[in-house]
């Protein structure tokens, strides 16, 4: 569309031609295919086609200086292609595509791993299954005994993940499942609901030397959470919108649920950002998808580290770009001669 006359842009147009574009396309690689593993192989990589693209964004995020408190989430690249690779996920916004664990603070971005069907233990650290390896893998690059906080949801908490990271000085908080909680026994919800909203109950014990807290807090429905740091009190009030009243009515909030909800808070701003302007070109080769949706992601990095310093330098909301002014900047640095 950018080279038809009905739809012309200027900038890319007068830039490249189109014929030159499709060739770029058609020959983008960032590995000797004729080095590739056979399936099967031990050295087989399923990833090997854009793994030296991968290593060296990582080396790139990891010199980034982390901040306090980071969290764990997954989120997917868009695919609907023939892959095996392709997984779906109805809780996300694109259901289909290649899921992507980050490692990440306010949508700043120091480590990654796609997924590629499997995650393996860590080498010297014992097998917490999928859930639990993931972080473990992630956060080998957190410094030890610094007091980094950490935070993630059900999928991947359990007691023996935070005893782990616990004993290398990394608090960690995360929503969890009550079959997680061994030998932990709550009221039933029917009767936290017949207490009311905002009734909570709080277990605590030590166990091989870890402070382990695990609270269950009942608002429309219940939620559990288990943390090595954060505890219920002391508890606040939050503003929950009540439907039989038609308006919002306070309801009492435990600490370790404001303190998740902080801690979580820019796990959807690196999605939602990357959304807004998403590259979108139709291709046959299954990772022109991941090297796009990277692409979009070392945009969106600088983005968030620029707005972190604007707000620390104290500058104006209105000087400071917009995501549209800062891709539209960097597209035109890139076409000039």
């Amino acid at each position: 569309m950018y080279w038809q006359s009905a739809t012309r842009v200027d900038c890319v147009a007068d830039t490249m031609a189109l014929y030159r574009w499709e060739a770029i396309k058609r020959n983008l690689h960032f590995s000797d295919n004729s080095k590739q593993a056979a399936v099967g192989d031990p050295g087989y990589d399923m990833l090997y086609k854009v793994r030296p693209l991968l290593t060296s964004l990582l080396e790139n995020f990891q010199t980034i200086p982390m901040d306090e408190n980071l969290c764990v989430d997954e989120q997917i690249g868009p695919f609907k292609g023939k892959k095996q690779m392709k997984q779906y996920n109805p809780k996300k916004q694109k259901h289909w595509g290649y899921k992507i664990f980050v490692l990440y603070s306010s949508g700043i971005v120091y480590n990654f791993e796609v997924y590629t069907g499997k995650i393996s233990p860590c080498k010297g650290l014992p097998d917490l299954g999928a859930s639990g390896n993931i972080v473990l893998s992630l956060s080998r690059i957190i410094p030890d005994n610094i007091s980094h906080k950490i935070f993630f949801d059900n999928w991947f908490t359990s007691v023996d993940l935070q005893m782990l990271m616990e004993k290398r000085k990394i608090h960690c908080v995360g929503t969890v499942k009550m079959n997680r909680l061994t030998g932990c026994r709550f009221s039933e919800d029917a009767d936290m609901k017949k207490r009311g909203r905002g009734t909570f109950e709080e277990k605590e014990t030590l166990l091989n030397g870890v402070p382990l807290r695990a609270v269950k807090w009942y608002d429309n429905r219940s939620v559990t959470l288990l943390s090595t740091f954060a505890s219920a009190n002391p508890a606040a009030t939050t503003m929950r919108w009540d439907k039989k009243k038609k308006t919002t009515v306070q309801v009492k909030c435990p600490r370790i649920v404001t303190t998740y909800n902080r801690g979580m808070g820019g796990v959807d701003l690196l999605d939602s950002l990357i959304a807004l302007y998403r590259t979108k070109i139709r291709s046959k080769k299954w990772y022109h998808r991941i090297v796009f949706h990277v692409l979009d992601l070392t945009v969106v990095e600088p983005l968030l580290l620029y707005w972190r310093d604007c707000r620390v330098w104290g500058i104006p909301k209105k000087d400071v770009s917009s995501l549209a002014k800062f891709k539209a900047e960097i597209a035109s640095c890139l076409c000039m001669e």
